[in-house]
């Protein structure tokens, strides 16, 4: 479709204001080494695909469970929660993001005075100013004021800088598009301090199974504190559409409020049967995981022996700039040869490269395609 200059008389003024997110190519004009989306290069466990068959029966002509509830057992008890009260699953951790967003950053009343509803002031919602680009989308989506705290000149995250008034706090760790990871008490103090004023602290743990610290263990300790994962990334099931958010029952009561406002069967059969062998087959994704690491480290080192600058990474993917090459050049010249890697034109990270860590083949293409260029 193509978009309008000028929008349309038919929309509402907040969908003609909105930018929306723009997500990674999904090419279909040849075939590519796709390093731009952050997928997974190998197969989802061979459980999930027979539990995918199992469950395509006759009665996918019926409704899912709108509860989800045997999926929530399992990662409860994956974790060691107390209950599937403290899970709440959705069609993929973006659509959750965006319910977390609209039950806890938005207006709040209160009090009432006499017969007028008295509002808190509304202070704005923080999170750095290079990160996750859907976040700012979902600010404005649900109209809820936000401030971004500025990363350093290596892109490190201070958290004693989101320590402020704030409407609550949200973080990607590993922080996207970056890959640096954050250590697990950096986060609990930053929690701790938004505790104090009843703010919830939203720690997107997209990648974490690929270095960082998780904070899952915390959720009992924080009421504030929710955690979000994806089966899109570790657990190879991008094409599913399945993720997932621990916390205390009343934040999650929160996220089912606005999910059942909005659509009550957001996960279906074929996607509850699949994510849960997925959180049940540990051995199978843990070595994946521990592949694409040593994978990354791998090409990381030979990146860098190439006159590269390559940042840290606790993720799946590597972010990377060449100091003789703009951005967009390297951009565009990796795709002439074949190579998808993902690339944003703005600010400070313009002449940056988000590289996905593919297979071993996929990789030593990419290094070698690379040397051509340089």
């Amino acid at each position: 479709m193509t978009r309008l200059m000028n929008g349309s008389p038919y929309w509402s003024d907040r969908c003609a204001a909105l930018e929306p997110y723009t997500p990674g190519e999904q090419p279909r004009d040849r075939r590519y080494i796709k390093l731009n989306t952050n997928e997974s290069p190998y197969p989802p466990s061979p459980k999930v695909l027979e539990a995918l068959k199992a469950a395509a029966q006759d009665d996918l002509r019926l409704y899912p469970d709108p509860t989800c509830l045997a999926l929530r057992k399992t990662i409860a008890d994956r974790y060691g929660l107390p209950g599937p009260e403290w899970v709440f699953v959705g069609n993929g951790s973006d659509e959750i993001l965006a319910f977390a967003f609209a039950a806890f950053f938005g207006e709040r009343k209160r009090t009432a005075h006499g017969s007028d509803p008295v509002f808190e002031a509304r202070e704005p919602l923080l999170f750095p100013d290079i990160t996750y680009s859907f976040y700012p989308v979902y600010a404005e989506l649900w109209d809820i004021p936000y401030k971004t705290i500025p990363v350093s000149d290596a892109f490190e995250i201070d958290v004693d800088d989101f320590k402020q008034g704030s409407n609550g706090v949200v973080l990607a760790n590993p922080n996207a598009p970056t890959g640096r990871a954050l250590g697990k008490g950096e986060i609990e103090a930053l929690t701790a301090f938004h505790q104090q004023n009843q703010r919830v602290v939203l720690i997107d743990e997209a990648y974490v199974d690929f270095g960082a610290e998780s904070m899952a263990d915390q959720v009992e300790c924080f009421d504030n504190l929710l955690v979000v994962h994806t089966l899109s990334k570790s657990r190879s099931l991008a094409g599913l559409r399945v993720g997932y958010c621990l916390g205390q029952p009343d934040l999650i009561e929160g996220l089912r409020r606005i999910k059942d406002s909005f659509n009550s069967y957001t996960l279906d059969r074929l996607a509850l049967a699949g994510a849960q062998a997925a959180i049940e087959d540990r051995d199978y994704y843990g070595a994946m995981a521990a592949k694409i690491i040593a994978t990354r480290e791998q090409s990381r080192e030979q990146l860098i022996n190439m006159g590269f600058e390559v940042l840290p990474s606790a993720a799946n993917f590597i972010f990377i700039r060449h100091p003789a090459r703009r951005g967009e050049e390297l951009f565009q010249a990796l795709r002439n040869r074949g190579i998808l890697v993902r690339h944003w034109n703005k600010g400070r990270i313009y002449d940056y490269l988000r590289v996905t860590i593919g297979t071993d083949e996929d990789m030593a293409a990419f290094i070698r395609i690379c040397r051509e260029i340089m």
